[in-house]
């Protein structure tokens, strides 16, 4: 019975694990199960994530929050948002920068809002925090339909995330006719989102030692700055909790992109990390030359699937197999596979890709895919093929010929 009971243990931490990778925020609200699940086990998860990456879990009575720290030898903000953009629903289109910088507006006036507000009122608090001086070049007047889209776009994302709960009314009103919209404000989970390394003042002295330079990656890079290590021991700690960060979040942890601490490292404890993350996800390390991939069998953990149904799905695993090949293609090229694509496959493949300039949309989501699946590297107009691309190359079939016995 204590066997069967430790399995089940087990067995239910790989599942509150899986479910905090996937989603950082888990509200009882609206997750209940996986919520009695994650917190029920909230004292094994916290230990192993402290230990192996650094990042904290706070855990209280309505919801559970993964705070995943940026590292500053790893992937920003930045690259991360453009790699994996944010969409307030799966049919919306990917966030921009306009929609990024209106979800961080929103989120500053929801700080001094009021318990409950409207979204005409937060659309003329975002307006006000944009004449900021300190935002110089960011202007928003909420008068066209493009802007009230961003900002209906971000207010979806909040709802979805739970700092905000619809009340009255919907956002595709206001888009369409200025209308408006009542909100509960949550601020538990408004509190929960914002994941910084270090506070409003330090991060102004670092972007001060810089020479004057405010740029967004001197700004996050101040964000994340980490302190001077004056041990072996810590060296080593921020070492793991790097490396084993990467490998829970990258599709594929190349060693010619680690430093060479990192890769000195890597060397000696690989199989100690690997056997970790395997027990705690149930995802299986795939060692090669190259690098380090944690592959889920489950196929759950990712935000983008390759090979995916559809006409991008298909396109992308069409390039894919030639990028594999050749080792690499300009845009020009590949869009004008994808002209043959179009043709070939006209059963299969929606009518509009057909369509005169169908085919930039169809390359640019396919090496977008590629690219934040680690696949691909993009160099201005060229398309690089990694390592990992190797996979989805095929090869021209040998025929053995052999005896009947042998058959």
């Amino acid at each position: 019975m204590s066997s069967v009971l430790a399995e089940r243990d087990r067995e239910e931490q790989v599942r509150a694990a899986r479910a905090l990778l996937v989603n950082p925020l888990v509200r009882a609200d609206a997750e209940p199960e996986v919520f009695r699940v994650v917190r029920r086990h909230s004292d094994h998860l916290r230990l192993w994530f402290e230990r192996n990456t650094g990042w904290r879990l706070v855990v209280d009575s309505q919801a559970v929050r993964l705070l995943k720290t940026l590292r500053a030898s790893g992937p920003t903000a930045s690259t991360i948002a453009g790699h994996h953009p944010a969409r307030a629903r799966r049919q919306d289109p990917p966030f921009s920068r306009r929609r990024y910088v209106l979800l961080c507006l929103a989120l500053a006036a929801l700080e001094k809002s009021d318990p409950q507000t409207s979204l005409g009122r937060l659309a003329e608090n975002v307006v006000l925090l944009a004449r900021q001086a300190e935002l110089e070049g960011i202007e928003f007047a909420m008068t066209n339909r493009d802007e009230r889209s961003d900002l209906a776009a971000a207010i979806r994302l909040l709802v979805r995330l739970g700092v905000l709960s619809r009340v009255a009314g919907d956002e595709d009103s206001y888009v369409q006719s200025g209308g408006d919209a009542l909100y509960d404000v949550d601020r538990r989970i408004l509190s929960r989102l914002l994941v910084v390394g270090h506070g409003p003042s330090i991060v102004a002295a670092g972007v001060a030692s810089s020479g004057g330079d405010s740029s967004i990656q001197v700004i996050e890079g101040a964000l994340h700055a980490e302190p001077p290590t004056f041990t072996d021991d810590e060296s080593n700690r921020r070492l793991r909790h790097r490396l084993t960060a990467r490998m829970l979040e990258d599709p594929v942890v190349y060693y010619d992109e680690l430093t060479e601490e990192e890769l000195a490292y890597l060397g000696h404890q690989r199989g100690v990390i690997v056997r970790r993350i395997t027990e705690l996800t149930g995802l299986v390390p795939e060692v090669r030359a190259e690098g380090v991939a944690m592959v889920d069998p489950l196929d759950q953990l990712t935000d983008m699937r390759m090979p995916e149904s559809g006409t991008d799905g298909h396109a992308t695993l069409l390039l894919a197999e030639h990028l594999a090949t050749a080792a690499g293609a300009d845009r020009h090229e590949l869009r004008g596979l994808v002209r043959g694509f179009a043709r070939d496959h006209a059963t299969y493949w929606r009518r509009t890709a057909q369509q005169p300039g169908a085919e930039h949309a169809i390359v640019e989501d396919a090496i977008a895919r590629l690219e934040g699946l680690g696949l691909v590297r993009v160099d201005g107009e060229a398309v690089v093929a990694l390592p990992a691309l190797r996979r989805f190359a095929v090869a021209t079939p040998t025929i053995r010929s052999g005896s009947t016995r042998d058959r």
